[in-house]
Protein backbone atom coordinates (compact mmCIF):
# COMPACT_ATOMS: atom_id res chain seq x y z
CA UNK A 1 0.00 0.00 0.00
CA UNK A 2 1.77 3.44 -1.22
CA UNK A 3 2.04 6.25 1.60
CA UNK A 4 -0.24 8.72 0.45
CA UNK A 5 -3.23 5.73 -0.29
CA UNK A 6 -2.37 4.62 3.75
CA UNK A 7 -2.46 8.17 5.22
CA UNK A 8 -6.14 8.80 3.04
CA UNK A 9 -7.15 5.59 4.15
CA UNK A 10 -10.35 4.65 6.32
CA UNK A 11 -9.20 3.63 9.60
CA UNK A 12 -12.19 1.81 10.32
CA UNK A 13 -11.72 -0.63 8.19
CA UNK A 14 -9.40 -3.58 7.87
CA UNK A 15 -7.64 -4.74 3.79
CA UNK A 16 -10.43 -7.45 3.31
CA UNK A 17 -12.76 -4.34 4.15
CA UNK A 18 -14.22 -5.44 7.32
CA UNK A 19 -15.60 -2.80 9.59
CA UNK A 20 -12.88 -2.73 12.76
CA UNK A 21 -12.28 -0.71 16.42
CA UNK A 22 -8.90 1.13 15.54
CA UNK A 23 -6.44 -0.53 17.69
CA UNK A 24 -4.93 3.02 19.77
CA UNK A 25 -3.38 0.87 22.14
CA UNK A 26 0.27 2.38 20.91
CA UNK A 27 -0.82 6.00 20.69
CA UNK A 28 0.73 8.27 23.53
CA UNK A 29 -1.87 9.42 25.88
CA UNK A 30 -2.33 13.34 25.36
CA UNK A 31 -4.57 16.48 26.03
CA UNK A 32 -7.26 16.26 23.45
CA UNK A 33 -9.95 19.03 23.00
CA UNK A 34 -12.87 19.03 20.39
CA UNK A 35 -15.25 21.85 19.07
CA UNK A 36 -18.48 21.43 17.42
CA UNK A 37 -21.27 23.53 16.71
CA UNK A 38 -24.53 23.70 14.97
CA UNK A 39 -27.98 25.63 15.26
CA UNK A 40 -31.61 24.89 14.99
CA UNK A 41 -33.88 26.64 13.21
CA UNK A 42 -37.23 27.55 14.86
CA UNK A 43 -40.48 30.46 14.44
CA UNK A 44 -39.34 33.48 16.08
CA UNK A 45 -42.02 33.02 18.61
CA UNK A 46 -40.54 29.48 19.75
CA UNK A 47 -36.98 31.23 20.03
CA UNK A 48 -39.01 34.10 22.55
CA UNK A 49 -40.48 31.06 24.31
CA UNK A 50 -36.99 29.63 25.12
CA UNK A 51 -35.52 32.71 25.46
CA UNK A 52 -37.74 34.18 28.33
CA UNK A 53 -37.96 30.35 30.05
CA UNK A 54 -41.98 30.58 29.45
CA UNK A 55 -41.98 27.34 27.05
CA UNK A 56 -43.81 24.76 29.29
CA UNK A 57 -41.86 21.84 30.01
CA UNK A 58 -39.05 24.09 31.72
CA UNK A 59 -36.18 25.54 30.83
CA UNK A 60 -35.36 24.53 27.90
CA UNK A 61 -31.53 25.47 27.20
CA UNK A 62 -30.52 24.03 30.92
CA UNK A 63 -31.94 20.79 30.02
CA UNK A 64 -30.81 20.70 26.77
CA UNK A 65 -27.27 21.53 28.00
CA UNK A 66 -27.34 18.09 30.69
CA UNK A 67 -28.67 16.33 27.45
CA UNK A 68 -25.54 17.32 26.00
CA UNK A 69 -23.15 16.62 28.72
CA UNK A 70 -25.25 13.23 28.88
CA UNK A 71 -24.62 12.27 25.14
CA UNK A 72 -21.35 13.02 25.01
CA UNK A 73 -20.34 11.11 28.16
CA UNK A 74 -22.39 7.85 26.33
CA UNK A 75 -20.79 8.30 22.69
CA UNK A 76 -19.55 5.32 22.94
CA UNK A 77 -22.73 3.34 23.51
CA UNK A 78 -24.42 5.23 20.45
CA UNK A 79 -21.77 4.98 17.45
CA UNK A 80 -20.18 1.24 17.35
CA UNK A 81 -16.52 1.81 17.24
CA UNK A 82 -15.84 4.69 18.90
CA UNK A 83 -13.82 4.08 21.85
CA UNK A 84 -15.22 4.73 25.66
CA UNK A 85 -13.35 7.92 26.70
CA UNK A 86 -12.73 8.86 30.41
CA UNK A 87 -13.86 12.57 29.96
CA UNK A 88 -12.66 15.44 31.93
CA UNK A 89 -14.57 18.31 30.85
CA UNK A 90 -17.59 18.58 28.62
CA UNK A 91 -19.29 22.68 28.14
CA UNK A 92 -22.31 23.23 25.73
CA UNK A 93 -22.65 26.98 25.62
CA UNK A 94 -25.62 29.12 23.63
CA UNK A 95 -25.45 31.29 21.02
CA UNK A 96 -28.87 33.73 20.27
CA UNK A 97 -28.36 33.72 16.40
CA UNK A 98 -30.92 36.70 15.04
CA UNK A 99 -35.01 36.09 16.23
CA UNK A 100 -35.56 32.30 14.94
CA UNK A 101 -32.46 30.35 15.96
CA UNK A 102 -30.28 29.34 18.96
CA UNK A 103 -26.56 28.02 18.06
CA UNK A 104 -24.92 25.22 20.07
CA UNK A 105 -21.26 25.17 21.10
CA UNK A 106 -19.92 22.08 22.68
CA UNK A 107 -16.25 21.35 23.89
CA UNK A 108 -15.11 18.21 25.13
CA UNK A 109 -11.72 17.22 26.73
CA UNK A 110 -9.66 14.14 27.46
CA UNK A 111 -6.58 13.14 28.58
CA UNK A 112 -6.15 9.72 25.94
CA UNK A 113 -5.29 7.81 23.21
CA UNK A 114 -7.92 9.08 20.93
CA UNK A 115 -9.60 11.96 20.05
CA UNK A 116 -12.83 13.54 21.06
CA UNK A 117 -14.46 14.82 18.14
CA UNK A 118 -17.20 12.19 17.91
CA UNK A 119 -18.32 13.46 21.31
CA UNK A 120 -18.46 17.17 20.60
CA UNK A 121 -20.38 16.41 17.63
CA UNK A 122 -22.50 14.17 19.17
CA UNK A 123 -23.06 16.67 22.29
CA UNK A 124 -24.20 19.50 20.12
CA UNK A 125 -27.08 16.87 17.84
CA UNK A 126 -28.55 15.87 21.71
CA UNK A 127 -28.66 19.30 23.23
CA UNK A 128 -30.10 20.34 19.71
CA UNK A 129 -32.82 17.34 19.43
CA UNK A 130 -33.69 18.30 23.37
CA UNK A 131 -34.67 21.56 22.71
CA UNK A 132 -36.92 20.09 19.22
CA UNK A 133 -38.60 17.54 21.79
CA UNK A 134 -39.23 20.12 24.44
CA UNK A 135 -40.39 22.69 21.83
CA UNK A 136 -42.31 20.34 19.09
CA UNK A 137 -45.58 21.12 20.71
CA UNK A 138 -45.59 25.09 19.38
CA UNK A 139 -43.30 24.56 16.60
CA UNK A 140 -43.02 20.92 14.49
CA UNK A 141 -40.86 22.61 11.74
CA UNK A 142 -37.76 23.35 13.79
CA UNK A 143 -34.61 22.53 11.53
CA UNK A 144 -31.60 21.08 12.86
CA UNK A 145 -28.59 22.14 10.68
CA UNK A 146 -25.12 23.39 10.15
CA UNK A 147 -23.20 20.86 12.65
CA UNK A 148 -19.88 20.73 12.44
CA UNK A 149 -16.66 20.29 14.14
CA UNK A 150 -15.18 23.60 14.65
CA UNK A 151 -11.25 22.91 15.77
CA UNK A 152 -9.81 19.78 17.54
CA UNK A 153 -6.53 19.75 19.18
CA UNK A 154 -3.90 17.10 20.26
CA UNK A 155 -2.64 13.29 18.49
CA UNK A 156 -0.22 12.85 15.78
CA UNK A 157 -2.60 14.97 13.36
CA UNK A 158 -2.13 17.99 15.85
CA UNK A 159 -4.05 21.18 15.64
CA UNK A 160 -7.23 21.24 13.28
CA UNK A 161 -9.22 24.19 12.75
CA UNK A 162 -12.31 24.56 10.46
CA UNK A 163 -11.98 26.53 7.34
CA UNK A 164 -15.70 27.89 6.48
CA UNK A 165 -16.89 28.86 10.20
CA UNK A 166 -20.09 31.17 9.23
CA UNK A 167 -21.98 28.36 8.06
CA UNK A 168 -22.84 27.43 11.96
CA UNK A 169 -23.23 31.02 13.31
CA UNK A 170 -24.57 33.37 10.60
Amino acid sequence: MNEKFHQNALTHFDQAGQAVMVDVGDKAITSRQAIAAGRIRMLPSTRQLVQEGKAGKGDVLAVARIAGIMAAKRTADLIPLCHPLSLSKVTIDWHWLGDDSIGCESCVRCEGRTGVEMEALTAVQIALLTIYDMCKAVDRGMVIEAVQLIEKQGGRSGHWIAKDLQQVFR
